[in-house]
């Protein structure tokens, strides 16, 4: 059924939260829980969102009828749909990323300038679509899938909507708005900055365990942007052979680290 048995405690996990999102939406009609639940969700939700995208790199079954409703539960956390990543992040985004006037995920302003944390949120979230959709006019076929599924899926959620409409906005809608600019929020720190020719210049790493637990090894970007049809599993592995060609200076600090200095107490610490 998988094509990798490290999938199996991710996928089992999301479906969980699924089902607990459908029981939610059933259950109850209580309009204080649900603006509850959508808050206490926002981070859960938000952590799919890299699964989503491992799976769009590297299929997670080696049914397609399974892995097509698997990518309708992950669009209902996290605003992505069938093959949306692919056009955008995998054919765009790793091909054209050292390339600031095409790149698809371009942190750089048409004037050359490097856009803020915000800009580049609300951009590349509001854009992910229509950029998809315009790297999908050179793939007609990965087009069509992507056209389709995202029309089953807004279908989908349009029942659900006319069915119990609050319900629909706290349980679904707003979370897939907020993971899908979540997740332009946190591939910022990915590349933003780093104008350089050398892939293996060009992006960020992050060797936290906690981190990588979480996001699926997403920490070892450089090996990522290097092969990115290797499986999240084995970019530890990838990383290890490549290291000593990735500049110091492109390490992040861990996520206690960082923390503290959204904090702003890092340095007291350090005196």
């Amino acid at each position: 059924m998988f094509k990798y048995q490290e999938d199996r405690w991710p996928v089992a996990i999301i479906l969980g939260f699924t089902v607990l999102d459908f029981i939610v939406f059933f259950s109850v009609n209580n309009l204080t829980f649900f603006i509850c639940y959508w808050l206490i969700m926002i981070v859960p939700k938000g952590i799919i969102s890299p699964w989503n995208h491992h799976h769009q790199h590297v299929l997670t079954f080696k049914s397609n009828v399974l892995n097509r409703l698997l990518e309708i539960i992950y669009a209902l956390h996290t605003g992505v749909t069938t093959n949306l990543w692919v056009l955008h992040h995998n054919i765009g985004h790793h091909v054209l990323f050292l390339d600031q006037k095409a790149d698809p995920s371009r942190w750089k302003r048409d004037n050359g300038k490097t856009m803020g944390e915000l800009e580049y949120s609300l951009v590349t979230a509001a854009t992910a679509y229509y950029r998809g959709y315009l790297m999908g006019k050179q793939n007609p076929k990965l087009q069509k899938q992507f056209l389709t599924f995202t029309a089953i899926t807004f279908i989908l959620v349009a029942a659900l909507t006319i069915y119990k409409p609050a319900a629909a906005l706290f349980v679904f809608i707003l979370p897939m708005i907020g993971s899908l600019t979540f997740t332009a929020w946190v591939t910022y720190d990915h590349h933003a900055g780093l104008d350089t020719d050398d892939i293996f210049s060009a992006s960020y790493n992050n060797l936290d365990p906690l981190f990588n637990l979480l996001s699926g090894n997403l920490g070892y970007h450089t090996a990522h942007h290097y092969k990115q049809g290797v499986h999240w599993s084995q970019l530890p592995e990838l990383h290890e052979k490549i290291k000593h060609k990735i500049p110091n200076h492109l390490y992040r600090d861990s996520i206690f680290i960082q923390f503290l200095n959204y904090l702003g107490i890092k340095k007291l610490i350090r005196v």
